[in-house]
């Protein structure tokens, strides 16, 4: 029998025991009250042990539960970082590459310059020659008319 059976049978005894008028008390079997309250006692230590047992393993589940709440929570903020780091680093890359592109760009830009620049100097060193070498075909040729 259970403690809380035992306790609802001492309830009962009380309930229907005879009642002294004008005093609120009752008239009870002292042996049969006893008797109850000794069976409460032999069953009282395991309910006790029984109810301790649920109660740290209700901590224990709890515990474990908010030790897995907590590990979700951590991997989850480290999975946040690693993709902002992601993030950051793809934003880095992307900013190399136009910074890479763009001094591509004017590099080949003062190239193309440069050569155009060294070609005309060419060109007008090649005119300077050639209007030199037309003076002197003249000047050969006239004085050959001048022989005459």
């Amino acid at each position: 029998m259970n403690v809380l059976k035992l306790l609802e049978e001492l309830e009962d005894i009380v309930e229907n025991g005879s009642s002294i008028p004008f005093a609120q008390k009752v008239l009870v079997d002292k042996k049969e009250i006893l008797e109850i309250i000794k069976e409460i006692r032999i069953h009282l230590p395991d309910e006790v042990k029984q109810a301790q047992w649920i109660k740290e393993e209700r901590q224990r589940i709890l515990a474990e539960a908010q030790q897995e709440a907590d590990t979700i929570l951590e991997e989850a903020n480290d999975h946040i970082l690693l993709m902002i780091d992601q993030s950051e680093i793809t934003k880095l890359a992307n900013n190399q590459a136009e910074e890479i592109i763009t001094q591509a760009q004017n590099s080949a830009k003062e190239m193309r310059l440069g050569a155009k620049d060294y070609v005309d100097s060419l060109l007008e060193s090649v005119q300077e020659n050639l209007v030199e070498l037309v003076n002197t075909v003249r000047e050969n040729r006239d004085e050959i008319k001048g022989m005459k």
